[in-house]
């Protein structure tokens, strides 16, 4: 895309919403990429992948020729923000899942795109609508669907874990909405958020991990197409879109995240098309559909 037509679809509200929803289409990849990086740990995983992340970012601004420190240089509270939302987000995560069973903490994590429609109504010029309301709670009922017949159980044992898959939720629903106050931030800055979380990543890898590379070319591909995509690349566009785009839009397309991703296990062959899953399709759609009704509205 030439770079005049990206600026301009990114100054758009709606081209910027739709750049944040390819966000969530990489996301959508997360798990399915995940399962062909073998043994790797995960700390020392998301130490690679932000590697990764950041190297994109510093290789855009040498081909750019732009001076880093425009980007680097910003106020303690922003770096705060950038790492306490993409650190801070995935350290909690694995957190989750190494406290409690991996279905109930997916569940509760994604509790983040309801809880974006919510606090987005406490910020400037926003008004929550009520098709943005419902539009996410289909996706809510969607996801609760998509996870029927598996076993769930609360078990109290697994307390530390629900905490912080809850904690998790509202990490990243109040890094996502605090990114809208602060627009004059480069989007380019997070390759710097990147580098310092890849950083703790890899301290944190030293201290509780055991390294252990990946043993083939496959493993190698989905580590770096993991750090170009869903665990790296989409902090970008997901930026872009909490910035310049209709963040309940997109709080509300967020839960087809879960649903995109048990699909491509099941092209894939990790999975099996139920009826539970077609519920979901239905109930998802529906309400990414609604709660998109400002960009209808505008296309019409």
């Amino acid at each position: 895309m030439p770079t005049d037509t990206a600026a301009r679809l990114r100054g758009t509200r709606t081209g910027a919403t739709l750049i944040g929803a390819c966000a969530i289409l990489l996301w959508s990849s997360l798990a399915l990429l995940t399962t062909f990086t073998g043994a790797v740990p995960p700390l020392q995983l998301t130490g690679m992948t932000f590697s990764i992340a950041a190297l994109l970012a510093f290789g855009s601004w040498i081909a750019r020729r732009e001076n880093p420190l425009g980007y680097l240089r910003q106020p303690v509270a922003i770096w705060a923000l950038g790492i306490f939302g993409l650190f801070g987000y995935h350290a909690l995560y694995f957190i989750a899942l190494k406290f409690a069973p991996p279905v109930e903490a997916s569940l509760i994590n994604y509790l983040w795109p309801l809880l974006i429609v919510a606090f987005s109504a406490l910020l400037p010029s926003e008004r929550l609508r009520w098709f943005h309301s419902t539009g996410v709670l289909l996706g809510l009922c969607g996801t609760v669907v998509l996870f029927l017949g598996k076993e769930i159980a609360f078990d109290p044992a697994h307390l530390p874990g629900f905490l912080a898959a809850f904690a998790c939720a509202f990490t990243w629903s109040i890094y996502s909405v605090l990114c809208r106050r602060v627009p004059d931030v480069p989007t380019g800055s997070i390759g710097g958020f990147c580098a310092a979380a890849a950083l703790l990543a890899w301290i944190g890898h030293g201290v509780w991990e055991t390294t252990l590379w990946p043993s083939n070319a496959t493993e190698w591909l989905a580590v770096l197409a993991l750090g170009l995509g869903p665990a790296g690349g989409a902090f970008f566009l997901w930026d872009i879109g909490m910035k310049r785009g209709d963040i309940r839009a997109l709080g509300a397309m967020a839960y087809g995240t879960p649903l995109l991703s048990t699909l491509l296990l099941i092209l894939f062959g990790k999975g099996a098309f139920t009826w539970q899953v077609a519920t979901a399709c239905l109930l998802i759609a529906g309400g990414a559909v609604l709660g998109a009704g400002d960009l209808r509205k505008k296309a019409a």
